[in-house]
């Protein structure tokens, strides 16, 4: 990667597109803490964020950091404990973050919150449908009040129908929490859905950002054109849009 550089509003949503290889998921592992950066910054409300490890990173200090970002993945059973129920799994995080108050309350408003009840709250992860353990990771993320949720692919496993059920009820969360989104994806159909601004990544660049409306019916840099020209389509000619790759 090299001079990745941009704003994401509070309470806005920024989209990362890019095919792979193009940096977008190495972005979001440096802005959570899961890698490190040779050099830049990574700013959180004004302040610059402090690294995962190292001197002086005691137990206050990481839980900080955690509640600043948080991170939803591409495969929730993978990021899911096998043997520990949905229920627990929140009451833990919360009892991490807010010992002392109410984790039964809480429990119980941030399943209402992506749409699960009593009975998915006993169940173990293997015991729900994908769009369901994709909820609960949401939930878990959504439990330490962040600034920022990175959302990595997070829907790319999911069939369209749940897709779709997924984007809405991030949507329903946005509005009500303020909460700012960077979702990480190829799909420029999600993009279009869901994000306010994007930025266009290839080989470890920024080539092209701006408002998605704009992007998407205006672009300006042959890559971006590239992108939204490979989407199939009635009349879509695979050979020219690999012809237009080797060009480029």
């Amino acid at each position: 990667m090299d001079d990745v550089s941009f704003t994401l509003a509070e309470g806005g949503s920024l989209g990362i597109v890019g095919e792979s290889g193009s940096g977008k998921t190495t972005t979001a592992r440096i802005i959570v803490g899961l890698e490190r950066a040779d050099s830049g910054q990574v700013r959180v409300h004004g302040r610059e964020r402090a690294p995962a490890r190292g001197a002086g990173r005691g137990h206050a200090q990481r839980l900080r950091r955690a509640r600043e970002i948080q991170m939803v993945f591409q495969d929730p059973f993978l990021s899911l404990d096998p043997r520990v129920s949905v229920g627990a799994v929140l009451r833990e995080t919360l009892r991490l973050h807010f010992p002392g108050a109410d984790h039964a309350r809480r429990t119980a408003e941030l399943l209402d919150q992506v749409g699960l009840g009593a009975r998915e709250a006993g169940a173990l992860p293997r015991q729900l449908s994908g769009g369901q353990r994709q909820r609960v990771a949401i939930a878990r993320a959504l439990a330490v009040e962040p600034a920022v949720l990175v959302l990595d692919e997070a829907v790319a496993a999911l069939d369209v129908s749940v897709q779709a059920q997924i984007l809405n009820l991030l949507a329903d969360i946005r509005a009500q929490t303020g909460i700012a989104y960077l979702f990480i994806t190829h799909d420029l159909g999600v993009v279009r859905c869901v994000t306010d601004d994007v930025i266009v990544m290839r080989r470890g660049g920024v080539v092209e950002s701006g408002r998605t409306a704009r992007v998407l019916a205006e672009p300006q840099h042959p890559y971006t054109r590239l992108l939204l020209d490979s989407v199939p389509r009635p009349g879509w000619d695979p050979n020219r849009i690999a012809a237009a790759r080797r060009a480029l």
